[in-house]
C-alpha cells in the first residue's frame, strides 16, 4: 500500500507539471501568435490601399479634317509607329501641291528680276541710279518672297505627315471617341494610349509605416483580383501631400481649422514601386486595386514553385 501510495502521488505530481507547462506553452504561443499579429496588422508595412499605376499619352491630331480611316479598335494593342487614325489626307497633300506651285512662281518671278538687275547693271551708264536701286529692292523682296513661299511648302508638308497620327510608344488602345466620317478637331484627345512600358505601382501606406520603408526594399504585389503575384522594389516616397485641414486665406495667411477629432487617423503616403518583369501571361490594368507587402532592409522575395 505505502509503494503504490507513492506511486500514485509521484504521478500526479508529474501530470501536475505537464498540466502546468502545457498552459504555459499554450499561453506563451498565444502571446507569440498575438504579438505577430499586431506587429503584422499595425507596424509591418503593407496596405490593401494599393493602385496599379501607367503613363497615359492622350492622343489628339494637330491639324483639323475629316477622319478619312480609323485602322484600329478599342483596347487594342498596338506598337510604336502603328497609324491610329487619318485626318483629310487628300486635303493636306492638295494643300501640299499648292505650296509646291506658289514657290515655283515665286522662283520664277525672283529669277526675272535678278536678271533684270543683272541687266540694269550692265548698262551702268544708260540707266539711272534710281532705276537700279528700285531694281535691287525688287530682287531683295523677291528673295524674301522665295524664302515665304518655302517656308510655306515645310508648313504643308507638315501638316501632310501629321494628318497620319501614329502611336508615340508601345501600348494599348482605349476609350476610343472616333469613328471614319466623323470630324477631329485640332488639340483636341480623340482616344488614349496606356503606355505598356510604364507601368508601376503606388501603395498608400500610413505614415506610422515610413520609418520600416526604405528605398531598394523588396515588395510583394498581390491584384485583388486574382492571378501572378508580382514582385518589385521601392523606387520613391512622396515628399508631401496636401493638408485639409488647412487652406489658405485672402491675405495668404495660414487659415487652420480650429476644431479637433478625439480619433486622429494615420495620413497616407504614397509610396512608388518598380515592378521587376511581369510573369509570363500577366496581365495590368491601370487603375486596379492591388494588395502592397514591403519585405523590410531589401530581404529578397520568396520564390515561387
Amino acid at each position: 500500500m505505502t509503494a503504490s501510495s507513492s506511486s500514485d502521488n509521484s504521478n500526479s505530481r508529474i501530470q501536475r507539471v505537464l498540466r502546468v507547462l502545457l498552459t504555459v506553452a499554450v499561453v506563451a504561443a498565444a502571446v507569440w501568435a498575438g504579438f505577430r499579429l499586431w506587429d503584422h496588422y499595425e507596424l509591418a508595412p503593407w496596405t490593401r490601399d494599393g493602385r496599379v499605376r501607367a503613363n497615359v499619352v492622350q492622343i489628339a491630331p494637330d491639324v483639323s479634317g475629316l477622319v478619312t480611316a480609323v485602322p484600329i479598335q478599342d483596347n487594342q494593342s498596338v506598337a510604336a509607329g502603328t497609324l491610329l487614325f487619318e485626318v483629310d489626307r487628300a486635303r493636306y497633300d492638295l494643300a501640299v501641291r499648292q505650296a509646291q506651285a506658289a514657290l515655283s512662281a515665286q522662283r520664277a518671278a525672283s529669277a526675272q528680276v535678278q536678271r533684270e538687275n543683272a541687266r540694269n547693271t550692265g548698262l551702268d551708264e544708260l540707266v539711272s541710279k534710281e532705276v537700279r536701286e528700285q531694281t535691287r529692292s525688287r530682287v531683295e523682296q523677291m528673295q524674301a518672297a522665295v524664302a515665304q513661299a518655302e517656308v510655306a511648302l515645310d508648313s504643308a508638308r507638315l501638316n501632310l505627315q501629321r494628318a497620319q497620327v501614329r502611336a508615340p510608344a508601345d501600348g494599348l488602345v482605349t476609350n476610343l471617341d472616333l469613328r471614319q466620317g466623323s470630324y477631329a478637331a485640332a488639340g483636341r484627345p480623340v482616344l488614349a494610349l496606356v503606355d505598356a512600358q510604364s507601368f508601376y505601382v503606388e501603395g498608400y501606406f500610413e505614415e506610422t509605416k515610413l520609418p520600416r520603408i526604405h528605398l531598394g526594399d523588396r515588395v510583394r504585389v498581390t491584384p485583388m483580383g486574382g492571378g501572378a503575384v508580382l514582385e518589385g522594389a521601392v523606387d520613391s516616397v512622396a515628399a508631401g501631400i496636401a493638408d485639409r485641414d488647412r487652406s489658405t486665406s485672402a491675405n495668404l495667411l495660414p487659415s487652420v481649422n480650429p476644431t479637433f477629432n478625439w480619433v486622429r487617423l494615420a495620413q497616407r503616403i504614397p509610396v512608388r514601386v518598380k515592378l521587376d518583369p511581369l510573369p509570363e501571361g500577366a496581365r495590368l490594368v491601370a487603375g486596379q486595386t492591388v494588395t502592397v507587402q514591403v519585405l523590410e532592409h531589401g530581404a529578397a522575395a520568396p520564390k515561387k514553385g
